[in-house]
């Protein structure tokens, strides 16, 4: 288990960071995941090394950011990064681990695939015991601490590009507008067509029409 530091917390999204800088550590990773809640498609984990003392106007939790602005944003943090690293979690795993643990899987395993080492982690909420670095779990961190801010743009960015392609090849659903996400639409679509190949059979509503769609789909291929 990893020492762990407790940093104090004000209102300057950069203030983490600068706490750490401060005491002498200078590769600061955050990580983020995007797509927890959905009905369908895969979680979406990011991992972030910014540049010491580098400040991105606007950096915010991707959530509360329009999509324009995430996508601006996204190719900004892209560019200016050392390092970032992009994890995707089947729609599998996260059923057959339940999503804590698919994500908890996809967020370490984010980590360890960095070619840089970083000196400390910062990880949105969940914890990470099993890393062997210095790290800290902060509650809200996507909009509190800007390493984690920009994972969360780049999962998310990544992400919504994911399911707009799955779109394309599941017109029925309306996946380019919801992404995934249990809305009216998408529930009348479930009720109409059944759950697709990219549903989480283990998330509610999707799991009480699964049985009849897999049946639907060994039909199919008699």
């Amino acid at each position: 288990m990893s020492d762990q530091v407790r940093l104090n917390e004000t209102n300057d999204i950069y203030s983490y960071e600068e706490q750490l800088y401060d005491s002498g550590d200078r590769v600061i990773c955050g990580i983020d995941e995007a797509g927890r809640g959905p009905l369908a498609g895969p979680v979406v984990v990011a991992s972030c090394i910014l540049p010491p003392f580098l400040r991105i106007k606007g950096l915010n939790d991707s959530k509360k950011l329009t999509a324009k602005k995430r996508e601006e944003l996204y190719k900004i943090i892209i560019k200016e990064a050392i390092e970032y690293k992009i994890v995707f979690v089947s729609v599998e795993e996260v059923d057959e681990l339940n999503i804590y643990q698919a994500t908890k899987k996809g967020m370490l395993k984010s980590v360890e695939e960095l070619s840089t080492k970083p000196d400390h982690v910062l990880i949105d909420a969940m914890p990470l015991n099993e890393l062997e670095m210095k790290h800290t779990s902060i509650i809200h961190g996507d909009a509190r601490c800007a390493s984690i801010a920009a994972a969360s743009i780049i999962a998310k960015v990544t992400r919504d590009q994911y399911m707009e392609k799955m779109d394309l090849k599941y017109p029925n659903y309306g996946f380019k507008k919801h992404k995934g996400y249990g809305t009216k639409m998408h529930i009348e679509a479930l009720e109409k067509y059944g759950p697709c190949k990219i549903h989480r059979k283990t998330y509610y509503p999707v799991s009480k029409y699964f049985s009849k769609q897999l049946s639907l789909f060994d039909d199919e291929n008699e």
